[in-house]
């Protein structure tokens, strides 16, 4: 029995022993650049696409003999597993040379308006939108940059000169630490995102993590919270105090003892949170009247220019798109299929000195807003059933920020003694959200009804990229940013 035992251990260990992390990056063989998105296949079609780096992982076993590499403008290429680990982890792919001048269909000539009327016509056909469980992982990687940042007490009409001027001493030491610090956060879940229909979505999440410095843990939103909590912590820790700032007033009182300081500190995703953002991402890459890629189809606000080129032998239609109209934002690139007219790919970023919302209210209300940065990728891939449904989802946001306030205290006294300071601030932000599909599944209104969304998940806070973490699970591939990034190198 023993040697049974001896002789299944020595079989487990001997299969195990092949199965190994394998790491390479994608290039282009004629100037060494980068190649981002592509697909990288196995013979026992499993497989992830190559980050914007061009550096992919895959978990090889035995079974795993050769890898197959594929990308818009490339050859595609096959290559022993074997033949790779003498590669030096550098993988070329060749540029693809049998570019088409012109195509012809019926004898006459497709342009690029007749393509476009095409794939408004077969939008029903070629994509599948409601009723869908799809498989994610979501990498959000939050910036932020500030240039100007000040605080001052000018009011106290309680507070001891002393107290008054430690208050002003941690207030500028929190706005320079502020200042000098490399303010950047990486937030990645795993789990699945429910569709009932583009307005209604339920969540669930796995896993998830996040890296980030907390000595230089930064939002807006922390530091009105600190730069509070530094003032309330000179006031009478007895008492509670009222916010106004500006034209608003909170009647919420804030206590020093509040329990709310407690929950903000819980290491928790709110799914709620993460179901609206990741809901508001995939609708992106949905097709309905006046969403983002309705407008990008509609002629009456962009033009069109037409190239062709070939994908692993299928035709592809390269439209090149810039506004027509004013009210039209963005220029890039639409991948269309030649035989299905389905949108396969998609790039965009704002036209020229375009930009979103903005408010400038800098002299009236002392504030300025400007939504400065909109760019991003929206790469689909056919199911068994010949739907297209999204593989990858990156979209890139940024603003600029001025904000010049008062905040004053107010004591919830007879007294009603008063702390007034300023806070003057001005910067960038920035927000990546890349969401990677790993399945796809169809899903009946019942079980979407009787599927429930927890209130929140536990992450682990980790202080570096920690690829065990995540096992032979099928994620995005860090970019170099966030596998340097280590809080105690």
């Amino acid at each position: 029995m023993k040697y049974l035992l001896l002789l299944i251990l020595l079989c487990l260990t001997g299969f195990m022993g092949y199965s190994q992390n394998f790491s390479a990056q994608i290039v282009a063989k004629d100037n060494k650049k980068a190649i981002p998105y592509a697909n990288v296949k196995t013979n026992m079609n499993t497989g992830v696409i190559s980050n914007e780096e061009g550096f992919f992982t895959l978990i090889i076993n035995d079974s795993i003999t050769s890898l197959t590499i594929s990308c818009l403008g490339f050859e595609q290429k096959t290559i022993p597993v074997d033949l790779i680990k003498t590669e030096h982890a550098i993988i070329q792919l060749k540029t693809a040379i049998n570019q088409l001048d012109e195509v012809f269909i019926s004898n006459k000539p497709l342009n690029a308006e007749s393509i476009m009327a095409k794939v408004r016509e077969n939008i029903g056909s070629n994509y599948q939108i409601n009723l869908i469980n799809h498989g994610i992982f979501s990498r959000t990687t939050n910036y932020a940059d500030f240039k100007k940042l000040d605080f001052e007490i000018e009011k106290a009409s309680h507070i001891k000169k002393r107290n008054l001027q430690s208050a002003n001493r941690e207030l500028e030491a929190m706005a320079k630490e502020v200042k000098e610090g490399n303010i950047i956060q990486f937030e990645d879940f795993k789990g699945n995102l429910y569709v009932l229909n583009k307005d209604s979505t339920k969540i669930e999440a796995s896993k998830a993590t996040k890296i980030l410095d907390s000595k230089n843990n930064f939002s807006l939103d922390d530091i009105q919270e600190k730069s509070q909590r530094i003032v309330l912590k000179y006031l009478d820790s007895s008492k509670t105090y009222k916010i106004k700032s500006g034209f608003f007033k909170l009647e919420d009182s804030l206590d020093l003892n509040d329990d709310k300081v407690k929950d903000l500190q819980k290491k928790e995703y709110q799914l709620n949170a993460l179901n609206s953002s990741t809901r508001k991402t995939l609708r992106r890459a949905l097709f309905y009247k006046n969403s983002f890629l309705d407008k990008l189809i509609n002629p009456k606000l962009y033009d069109y220019t037409l190239k062709t080129t070939t994908f692993n032998d299928d035709l592809i239609y390269i439209i090149q798109f810039t506004p027509s109209k004013e009210r039209a934002k963005y220029t890039g690139l639409i991948y269309i299929n030649g035989d299905s007219f389905a949108i396969t790919q998609v790039d965009y970023d704002f036209y020229e000195d375009r930009h979103g919302k903005k408010i400038n209210f800098k002299f009236l209300l002392g504030l300025k807003y400007i939504h400065s940065i909109s760019n991003g990728t929206i790469i689909f891939e056919k199911n068994n059933n010949n739907a297209y449904q999204p593989k990858y989802i990156k979209h890139n946001y940024g603003s600029y920020f001025y904000a010049n306030r008062d905040v004053t205290f107010i004591e919830n006294s007879s007294d009603r003694y008063k702390v007034r300071f300023s806070c003057r601030l001005e910067g960038d932000n920035r927000f990546k959200q890349e969401i990677l599909f790993t399945s796809h599944s169809d899903l009946t209104s019942e079980e979407f009804k009787n599927m429930k969304q927890n209130k929140a998940i536990e992450y682990t806070q980790l202080d570096a990229f920690d690829k065990s973490f995540w096992g032979n699970e099928e994620i995005l591939e860090p970019l170099n940013e966030m596998k340097n990034f280590n809080v105690n190198p």
